[in-house]
C-alpha cells in the first residue's frame, strides 16, 4: 500500500521530528508512506471570514495538486468520523482488499480545509473533537496507521 500524508505547513520542532522518523521506519515493514509538506499560506492575525476562506482556498489548491484520481482520500476534521483503532485498521484492511492500494490523509493548516478539499474527500475523519496542532497531529496519525498495521497482522500493539 501506498500511504501519503498531504500536510499544510512545514515541521519545526525537533521532538516532532524525531518522533515522526521513527514512526515513518515502523511503517516501513508494512507500506510506503511519503509526507509531502505544502506551504502554508501567510495571513495577518485579524482576518475577515472572507480573507479567511481565501487562505483555505490557495492552502486547498496546493493539497489538491498532490491528489491523484485514483487515491482514496482522507480528510482530518474536526467534525470528522471518529473511529477506534480497531476500526480504522478494518477500514485501511478493507481499501486494501478492495483494491484502493493508495490512500491520502489530508492534515489542513490552522485554519482548516477548503471546502474543494472537503468535496475530494472520500472520508471525514476525527482524532477528537478537540483541535491539535497540525505538526503534532501528524505524529497521531502517523502512530494510529502503524498501530492498523500491527493490529492487521495480529502483532502485538499497546493498548
Amino acid at each position: 500500500m501506498k500511504i501519503t500524508i498531504v500536510s499544510v505547513g512545514k515541521l519545526k520542532e525537533k521532538y516532532l521530528k524525531q518522533g515522526i522518523a521513527e514512526y515513518m521506519k515502523r511503517l516501513s515493514a508494512y507500506a510506503t508512506v511519503n509526507i509531502m509538506e505544502v506551504p502554508d499560506e501567510k495571513a495577518p492575525e485579524n482576518m475577515s471570514k472572507a480573507e479567511e476562506e481565501e487562505v483555505k482556498r490557495k492552502e486547498g489548491q496546493r493539497i489538491l495538486s498532490h491528489l491523484n484520481q485514483d487515491t482514496f482520500v482522507i480528510t482530518l476534521e474536526i467534525e470528522g468520523k471518529m473511529l477506534t483503532s480497531e476500526q480504522l485498521a478494518a477500514k485501511l484492511d478493507g481499501l486494501a482488499t478492495y483494491g484502493k492500494s493508495k490512500i491520502a490523509f489530508v492534515i489542513g493548516g490552522s485554519l482548516g480545509l477548503s471546502e474543494e478539499v472537503t468535496k475530494r474527500s472520500d472520508l471525514a475523519l476525527s482524532f477528537s473533537k478537540m483541535t491539535f496542532p497540525h505538526q503534532l497531529m501528524r505524529m497521531i496519525l502517523l502512530e494510529q496507521v502503524y498501530r492498523a498495521y500491527r493490529i492487521n497482522k495480529g502483532q502485538p500493539y499497546h493498548k
